[in-house]
């Protein structure tokens, strides 16, 4: 059998700031999620999700380090058309999350934006531009 990608694991330095931006962004995470040291979710396209304070984390490799530098990883998120990425983009902002790059036109034919979670976690937004009128 082949590995099949099961979990997407982040590891948040404030696990309540956490679940409630990606709550805010849609992600159905049980009431007082946040109050536990490992959150984890199962996604609509079954896909799971989860979060692990810095302490859980420690508790199985004590010398773990948060990197350092730019975002590493970025979950990227589908929205229904580009309006739904400039409102995203917005709401997420205006609730504290950290703009980094503003929704464009991308050459590749997507309106796109990038917001950071409380960790620095790349998030971005995507949505398939309408074809060109000739």
């Amino acid at each position: 059998m082949t590995p099949e990608l099961d979990l997407i694991g982040m590891v948040s330095t404030d696990l309540a700031r956490t679940v409630a931006f990606y709550r805010r962004l849609g992600i159905d995470i049980p009431p007082d999620a946040e109050r536990e040291p490992h959150v984890e979710v199962r996604l609509p396209n079954g896909l799971r999700l989860a979060w692990d304070d810095v302490a859980t984390i420690r508790s199985f490799d004590p010398d773990w380090t948060p990197p350092v530098g730019g975002a590493r990883t970025a979950l990227a998120f589908r929205c229904a058309d580009p309006a739904e990425v400039d409102r995203w983009y917005a709401e997420l902002t205006a609730a504290g999350g950290q703009g980094h790059r503003p929704p464009w036109d991308a050459v590749w034919g997507q309106r796109y934006a990038v917001v950071h979670d409380p960790d620095g976690n790349a998030v971005d937004l995507f949505a398939p531009l309408p074809p060109a009128e000739s």
